[in-house]
């Protein structure tokens, strides 16, 4: 029976009813405590009794109090009175999207901020683990403080599959009439129902972002993107139609908008945009002008025609600029007649990354119209840049999470990089980044005008060639292990069939052997150009290249390979990376250079932090640490520090370290230690590929090698009850790493754990050493897996299969940690969120809870960044040490004084 006005639950008094769905009722109330009007939503009495919908009911209430954000509907109060529960919210006045839009299309001044305010709103949601699923015109509202987004009854925390649409439609209407849920037990709208809801399949974040396309494309429109004359014929639509393109009936529709909203309606969940953030930040884009990356090519046609004025144009744009704070003109060290400077800031909230095996540096296209670079927000997310050099403003190019090394197509259209174990290549005019072929953790690449890729596909590989279409890569040149264990940083020159690259060796006894390479793409020619520790580039007709910090420039001949006449210092001062052996430089054949000056190795401090992430101590002075690890005590530190890296022990009672390994000239790394902290097991390269020693924690005795093999191998963990050691084996360069465990006594033959064509990779040991959580791309996304650890016996080799594995990670993890009492696991969220789950192992099966976002991940990622105590109450990270972001220098016409 509907409640009357005046009616009284507690202190909220009824005033008016506002509408009904199948969900629920909704009246407008008075807080009779603090004297404002709310919404109170109640179950009808004749429902009451409904188990189920009570359930939802209860999980409405638990999702909207764990969401704050400005466009999400504000949940104040739950109540149960004389056998009613019901919920107090926020009272909105304004009207829903789905009234609004029966009077056509948004406005084209209207349209872009409801749009960019809804995918913020999700984007809040999700980053809570909350999956909306039922995203629609009627559940937002548009209001004077912009949009709120309304009835997360049907909101998804984890668990099973919805029940499939395809079997429930008797319990929908074709017609969507109410702004509430439709009564039955389908889980969702249907004219917004993504075709994995319509399936009964797994839903996640993309599921929303199928719906979020619908809502744009009725908002730009007018229309719904899919139709039936019934419910069976919508549903055919749904899965095997595409609407007409929005600038079909809007013809003045942005290009850009036209391609987000078709990424949003993909069929497959992996072809649609991965999160609501790289929507949202696209949205920003085109509305801040960046959709005329679509422009008709007559005009693009007449740009290439007027290549020279462009350029004077552009340097009169970059000055006009310096009136706006984005660049600003300098004088410098450039002073030839005809040669300007300018310094590229990062954009607002974030900060450039050039060095370190996370970035790299920044790469301008072939046209020299455009610069991609790498930067970090002030959420310690990383992402490629995209700056236009004829405008002052730049946007990060969705999809590139965690990107490296990026390199332009000889068409300046599309970039490839390296991220989560793939080579891929993005068009940087709108879409998603499309995988070329499996990598390691490549070290830089180079696009041909054939389509022919270039790479160094590992950090211990020589290099491949691919298409940029896909395909198997196939080798180009062969490492001599006695001289070099890398060759990368290749570029292709002119010709097309000859090539630069670096060759180096992590053995620093044998850095004699470091040098620049000219060589051909079929193998008949491969000469050394001059002994170098650093990248060089191919422009202008000079090789640029690093000596002493400095930027020199040599006339070169490509096609014979020879250097001529004498090097010129272009600059001085330019960054140069040791980690990786690079300088951060790039240039164009149209007579621009940018660079980074000074700097080098971020250095970082190992903090405390409590499970909030507000930090409680520091330790130790700045430096470069990495592979943080608390010993099972919790009285001492092992950490990799320095470059190259030494295994450093530090007592964290007195606050003081010393230096654990002293091997010059080579790194050691991902310290580990026995259950009893008697010892350390590390991971060194002395002999080429990683190879694991043990030694005494005091430091005293010597180093035991306890397992090496010719493939690279990484310690992961020691188990519990001391028996045995677990490493990382396999060829990143073919995408593949397993997890291996060998005996710390016997014959100390080593079996496998995880074996796979994936990367099974960061593997630990549960506290009752029964368990082993995981990171594994098996899937095409990192997440986070927990499997049995069995070993086996001399007879009888098991397999992950015959063991059992449970997924523990929705959205996408890495590095997983187990609290001391092995009934939470931690890890590392994709959205730079550290996340822990409630865990339990059972002798049937592995149990576990929602995960739930602890604090931002604001460290650098490189190594294993973090480690918790055995009670789950510190978390020890490193963080950068809090520095101004220095301004790129880009120079126009650099080689003007060269020239004559």
């Amino acid at each position: 029976m509907p409640l009357g006005a005046g009616t009284r639950l507690g202190p909220y008094e009824i005033l008016s009813p506002c509408g009904a769905g199948g969900m629920g009722e909704v009246y407008r109330a008075r807080d009779t405590r603090l004297d404002r009007t709310v919404a109170i939503k109640i179950i009808p009495a004749h429902l009451s009794d409904n188990a189920d919908l009570r359930q939802r009911f209860e999980r409405e209430a638990r999702v909207v109090s764990s969401l704050n954000h400005p466009h999400i509907c504000t949940l104040h109060d739950i109540g149960h009175v004389d056998g009613v529960d019901f919920l107090v919210m926020e009272y909105l006045e304004g009207e829903t999207l789905a009234d609004r839009l029966l009077k056509g299309p948004l406005p084209p001044e209207q349209f872009p901020r409801t749009a960019v305010e809804i995918a913020d709103a999700l984007d809040r949601a999700h980053k809570q683990g909350v999956i909306h699923r039922d995203l629609k015109p009627g559940n937002i509202m548009l209001t004077k403080a912009g949009v709120k987004l309304l009835d997360f009854g049907l909101a998804k925390l984890g668990g099973p599959p919805p029940p499939s649409a395809l079997s429930r439609l008797s319990a929908l209407a074709t017609e969507d009439k109410s702004p509430l849920t439709a009564e039955g037990t389908i889980v969702g709208t249907l004219q917004y129902m993504a075709p994995e809801q319509l399936e009964g399949k797994e839903t996640d974040a993309r599921t929303d972002i199928f719906a979020l396309g619908t809502v744009l494309y009725e908002m730009a429109t007018g229309q719904r993107a899919f139709k039936g004359k019934s419910q069976a014929s919508l549903i055919a639509a749904i899965l095997t139609s595409e609407p007409p393109p929005i600038s079909s009936l809007q013809p003045m529709t942005p290009p850009a908008l036209d391609r987000l909203v078709k990424n949003c309606l993909a069929k497959d969940p992996d072809e649609r945009w991965q999160s609501a953030r790289d929507l949202a930040n696209e949205l920003k884009w085109i509305v801040q002008g960046g959709s005329q990356a679509g422009l008709a090519s007559p005009v693009r046609a007449h740009r290439e025609r007027r290549e020279t004025m462009w350029i004077s144009t552009s340097v009169l744009l970059l000055l006009t600029a310096a009136v706006l704070g984005v660049l600003y003109y300098r004088a410098g060290k450039f002073e030839q007649e005809g040669v300007v400077c300018a310094s590229i800031l990062p954009p607002p909230g974030t900060r450039f990354i050039f060095t370190s095996d996370v970035a790299g540096p920044p790469a301008i296209s072939p046209d020299g119209r455009a610069l991609v670079y790498e930067a970090t927000d002030e959420s310690g997310a990383r992402r490629l840049w995209l700056r236009r050099l004829d405008t002052s403003d730049a946007h990060p190019l969705s999809g590139t999470e965690d990107a490296k090394y990026p390199f332009w197509s000889p068409d300046s259209r599309s970039v490839a990089f390296f991220a989560g174990g793939r080579l891929r290549r993005l068009e940087v005019s709108g879409g998603l980044p499309v995988a070329i072929c499996s990598t390691g953790d490549g070290r830089g690449g180079t696009w041909g005008d054939d389509g022919t890729i270039l790479f160094s596909p590992e950090y211990r590989a020589g290099l491949f060639r691919v298409p940029a279409s896909g395909g198997e890569p196939a080798p180009v040149t062969r490492l001599d292990e006695a001289a070099h264990s890398s060759h990368r940083w290749p570029q292709l020159l002119p010709d097309g069939s000859h090539f630069l690259y670096l060759g180096i060796s992590h053995d620093r006894t044998k850095s004699e052997n470091d040098a620049l390479y000219w060589a051909s793409l079929d193998g008949r020619e491969n000469r050394m150009l001059m002994r170098s520790g650093a990248n060089a580039i191919f422009a202008s007709g000079n090789l640029l290249y690093v000596r002493d910090t400095n930027l020199v420039a040599q006339p070169f001949d490509p096609a014979r390979g020879e250097l001529r006449g004498e090097p010129v210092t272009v600059t001085s001062n330019v960054e140069y990376d040791r980690s990786t052996w690079r300088a951060t430089f790039t240039a164009s054949e149209t007579g621009i250079l940018v660079y980074h000056p000074g700097g080098g190795i971020p250095r970082t401090t190992p903090r405390w932090v409590d499970p909030a992430g507000k930090q409680t101590g520091v330790l130790g002075e700045p430096d470069l640490y990495r592979d943080l690890r608390i010993s099972p005590d919790g009285r001492r530190l092992a950490v990799t520090r320095g470059d190259p890296s030494d295994i450093w022990i530090y007592d964290l009672i007195r606050g003081v370290g010393a230096r654990f390994t002293f091997n010059q000239g080579t790194n050691e790394f991902l310290p580990t230690w026995s259950p009893d902290g008697r010892r350390v097991a590390f991971s060194s390269d002395r002999s080429g590929h990683g190879a694991i020693y043990i030694k005494e924690s005091s430091g005293g005795a010597d180093e035991e090698l306890l397992q090496q093999s010719g493939e690279p191998q990484r310690i992961a963990d020691w188990s519990t009850d001391g028996r045995f050691i677990l490493y990382e084996q396999g060829d990143p360069s073919k995408g593949r790493i397993e997890l291996w465990a060998v005996p710390i006594s016997g014959d100390r033959r080593p079996f496998p754990v995880v074996q796979g064509p994936s990367r099974d990779e960061s593997g630990r040991f549960s506290p009752d050493g029964a368990w082993i959580a995981y990171n594994s791309d098996e899937s095409g996304t990192y997440q986070v897996y927990v499997t049995r650890f069995a070993p086996p016996s001399p007879a009888i080799r098991r397999s992950p299969a015959s063991v059992g594995k449970w997924q523990v990670s929705d959205r996408g993890g890495v590095l997983p940690m187990w609290r001391g009492d092995g009934r939470e696991l931690y890890f590392l969220g994709l959205d730079n969120q550290v996340m822990a789950v409630a865990v339990q192992g059972r002798s049937d099966g592995f149990e576990m809870g929602a995960a739930r976002p602890l604090f931002a991940a604001n460290f650098p990622p490189v190594g294993v960044p973090y480690d918790v105590s055995r009670d789950g109450k510190k978390f020890i990270v490193y963080a950068e040490q809090e520095t101004a972001s220095t301004p790129m220098t880009l120079v126009l016409h650099w080689d003007t004084g060269l020239k004559r």
